[in-house]
């Protein structure tokens, strides 16, 4: 590093330490902004060491009644700032007053824009729970170089969608290299086991990237390139496996089915691999997929679980069918997985790699809460003080990241300690 860009980061490092707040909860009385603001008044209530003590924190949004209603919910009192996607000039009165921004204002191709670019204008840090990787496609395109002048470290992607996907290739390959000496050219994730339900948030956020899709051809396109978040001018052109349909997996004797998630996290890992210098290698394949059971019962199980995403993905690009699905089916905005639910549900992911010597890795990654809203509240909660606390802006410089790139083993560290999340090695 130079002496000029060490000296600038050392002033942004500064400029950014100096602000009233280390985080603000935008969208804090939104379904899963509701969870994150109990969890981080709980967790931070509860620190006594530099994972979480002495954080001063807000939660901010459009509405003050409700936000005034969260604050009396909440065990300890947090400051409040009104903010409103439309208003850019209170957007950044928000962002100038801390370091890290949490967003939970989906979906982000309608609202998401504005505060991307008021916090890559004032070098304030930004997380947040996106599954729509065109957004941060389009984000990275125009606010990429702003966001590095500024200092501002955009970090999209840090619930579930996509952290133990790209927190688990990174903790894999890790292992690989400690073992073989030799990172994992080829990993496959597999979803073994997950309970937990669906928002209307995130079913808005899907409904808006399939109208997205339906409407430009070009966005077709995009969504179907692996490496669309890959920004370098060399980026690979491995054809990568994509389970689109049922397969039967004779390895483990198991039928799979697609992941609804896996176009985004897929993105998001090869993303990662870029940013870390291909450390996994530029020959590097990944894919996803469910796992069902093995015989007849397994394979109705893919075929139906394949058919529904297809029939469902086909209603949505449709404008009749979508708002009849959005109107009379499907769960409205703020609505959501119970509390006791939340408290039950859990995931199990397991991920089988293999170097290019043919020696083999197997990890899993599990969560003690649902997926979607108690186990991704944590998760979010925790890169955002990651960011704040452990990881220097001459460490990591402004620009678009991903949780493993930016954050990489401290954010391990805090999953485990803090968040229910466990990475391990394991035989089979």
């Amino acid at each position: 590093m130079d002496t000029n860009t060490e000296t600038s980061n050392n002033t942004l490092q500064s400029i950014s330490k100096n602000r009233p707040y280390a985080v603000v909860l935008y969208g804090a009385t939104s379904f899963v902004g509701k969870i994150t603001a109990h969890y981080l008044t709980e967790f931070l209530s509860n620190a006594k060491d530099a994972n979480g003590a002495n954080v001063t924190w807000a939660i901010a949004g459009r509405d003050e009644a409700k936000l005034n209603e969260l604050q009396s919910e909440l065990a300890s009192k947090v400051d409040i700032i009104i903010a409103n996607s439309n208003d850019s000039a209170s957007l950044d009165e928000m962002t100038k007053q801390t370091q890290v921004i949490i967003s939970t204002v989906g979906p982000y191709l309608k609202y998401g824009e504005p505060l991307i670019k008021s916090c890559s204008t004032n070098g304030t840090d930004y997380v947040d729970l996106t599954g729509e990787a065109i957004f941060i496609k389009d984000m990275m395109d125009k606010y990429q170089d702003a966001a590095k002048q500024s200092g501002a470290r955009i970090v999209n992607s840090c619930g579930f969608d996509s952290i133990p996907s790209d927190l688990g290739v990174y903790f894999t390959q890790i292992k690989a290299e400690e073992k073989f000496g030799d990172a994992c050219d080829v990993i496959h994730m597999r979803v073994k086991a997950a309970k937990g339900g669906l928002s209307g948030g995130t079913i808005a956020s899907m409904a808006t990237i399939f109208e997205e899709v339906g409407k430009d051809k070009s966005r077709r396109k995009q969504v179907a390139n692996p490496y669309l978040l890959n920004d370098d001018t060399d980026a690979p052109n491995v054809r990568q496996d994509n389970v689109s349909k049922p397969e039967y997996d004779s390895e483990h004797k198991r039928w799979l089915a697609p992941f609804v998630m896996a176009s985004i996290n897929t993105r998001i890992v090869h993303r990662s691999n870029q940013l870390l210098g291909y450390e996994y290698g530029r020959g590097f394949k990944y894919d996803e997929a469910m796992w069902m059971k093995d015989g007849v019962q397994g394979q109705l199980s893919s075929y139906a679980l394949s058919a529904g995403l297809f029939g469902f993905a086909t209603a949505m690009m449709i404008t009749p069918s979508r708002e009849l699905l959005s109107k009379h089916v499907l769960p409205k905005s703020g609505s959501g997985p119970s509390k006791e639910e939340q408290k039950n549900g859990y995931f199990d992911i397991r991920l089988f790699g293999q170097t290019t010597k043919k020696d083999t890795i197997n990890t899993k990654v599990t969560g003690d809460k649902d997926p979607g809203y108690g186990s991704t509240s944590r998760m979010l909660a925790q890169a955002a003080l990651c960011l704040a606390q452990d990881v220097s802006k001459e460490t990591v410089g402004g620009g678009f990241w991903t949780p493993a790139s930016a954050m990489g083993d401290q954010l391990l560290t805090r999953l485990e300690e803090h968040a229910g999340l466990s990475f391990e090695v394991v035989d089979h």
